[in-house]
This record gives C-alpha cells, sequence and structure tokens, in this order.
C-alpha cells in the first residue's frame, strides 16, 4: 500500500481528479468536502501528506493548517485560487510546506508530493545521530529532542536546523536557508518565511526547556549557539 494522501477540497470536480491522479500515482488516498473533515478524519487516522486548499466553507485551509501544526508536523502542500503573495506568506507561516496555486495541472502535484516526501527520505542518512548542547538530533529518525523531549518540528523546521547543525557557531545567509530549505530564490517578501521558521524553533527550543539559541545575525541570517546549559 502507498503512503496516504488526505485531500480538501470544496469543488467536488477538483476532489475527483485529485482522487484519480493521486490513486494513479501509487497512493492510497481520501478526499473531503471540508476542511473539518479532513481534521476529524486526521485526528483517527493520522496520514502521510495533507493537500488543503484555502477556501473552503466551516474552517479555512490555513487554519486547519495551523490546528494540524498543533499536533503533528506532517507535510501539508496549500492550495491558493488568488496569486497573493500573503496567501502563500500565510500558508507558509502557519507551518505549510509547500504551496500550488489554481487552477493547476494534477501532474505537477503529483510531482510536488513525491518531492516533499522525497525530501523526508533524504534527511535519512545511514549514519547516527548528533549532539549540540542540550539537543539530540537525529537525521535516520528526523526528531531532534531535548533531554529525550521531542520538539516536535516539523519537516521546513527540521530542515532549517539541521542546515544550522552542520557547522554550529557559523552564520548562514538567509538566503542560502531559503534556497536549501524551501528551493526557492531569494525574494524580498519571502526570506520572512525563513523568519518565521525561526520564530517557530525558538518557541519549541524554549518550550523544553533548552540552552540551545538560533542567533540572528543582522543583515545576514542566523547561528546557532549552545548557551548554558
Amino acid at each position: 500500500m502507498g503512503k496516504l494522501i488526505y485531500a480538501a477540497d470544496d469543488e467536488r470536480d477538483i476532489r475527483e481528479v485529485l482522487r484519480e491522479f493521486l490513486l494513479n500515482a501509487g497512493f492510497e488516498v481520501e478526499t473531503f468536502a471540508t476542511g473539518d473533515a479532513l481534521f476529524e478524519a486526521f485526528r483517527r487516522r493520522p496520514c502521510d501528506l495533507v493537500v488543503l486548499d484555502i477556501m473552503m466553507p466551516g474552517t479555512d485551509g490555513l487554519q486547519v493548517c495551523k490546528n494540524l501544526r498543533a499536533i503533528s508536523a506532517v507535510p501539508i502542500i496549500i492550495l491558493t485560487a488568488r496569486e497573493s503573495e500573503t496567501d502563500h506568506m500565510r500558508g507558509f507561516m502557519l507551518g505549510g510546506d509547500d504551496y500550488l496555486i489554481k487552477p493547476f495541472s494534477p501532474s505537477l502535484l503529483v510531482v510536488r508530493i513525491k518531492a516533499l516526501l522525497r525530501r523526508m527520505e533524504m534527511n535519512a542518512p545511514r549514519q547516527g545521530g548528533k549532539r549540540f548542547g542540550d539537543i539530540d538530533f537525529s537525521e535516520a529518525d528526523h526528531e531532534a529532542a531535548c533531554r529525550g523531549r521531542n520538539l516536535g518540528l516539523t519537516m521546513n523546521e527540521f530542515a532549517l536546523l539541521s542546515c544550522l547543525m552542520e557547522n554550529p557557531g557559523t552564520p548562514i545567509s538567509r538566503d542560502e536557508l531559503l534556497n536549501r530549505v524551501w528551493g526557492i530564490d531569494s525574494v524580498d517578501i519571502e526570506t520572512r518565511v525563513t523568519d518565521e521558521t525561526v520564530r517557530r524553533i525558538r518557541r519549541k527550543l524554549k518550550e523544553a526547556g533548552s540552552a540551545v539559541r538560533v542567533t540572528a545575525v543582522w543583515g545576514y541570517g542566523y547561528k546557532l549557539e549552545a548557551g548554558d546549559e
């Protein structure tokens, strides 16, 4: 059985097309007319990846994304009918991993889904984990933990922290992080995606009581510091 994909869109035709293409690509798929229905299904049976339309009756896709992020690090692709930087930014800031603008090619969505799932697999090298300060970082398990407590990082948060852990104490530019984590070139508004992701990592480190800090290098980027345990 292939990976399980949940997709929510209030347009029946789009749901049927998504279902057909995803099944043909070898995925198990369930579709929903609302984000609320998808969220309830996820609580009963978590899936491997979520596709969410923004504009739906009931709870909109962005809020559903936020709700999912409160309980899971599942990869999320946001669908938006409006070519708006604000929509893209809000999706990323609430924990979305990728987005597509409607109308879009179902074949392209399948490619993006496979790319996201492949990124997770590529982040699992055969060697053991790493430790920095009080953080144990396991690429194989796709997990970062503080004194045994899982930080609950999303895929993009994990990827960004992984970049910083490659050379602790060495600053990495926002542009490099943007390219390596999201695969997109620098655009002024999109550099805020990096800042927002760092903000979420900092919050999770603080909640876990970690002494590790993600420190801003003014006008450039970020670096990782151990702090005082």
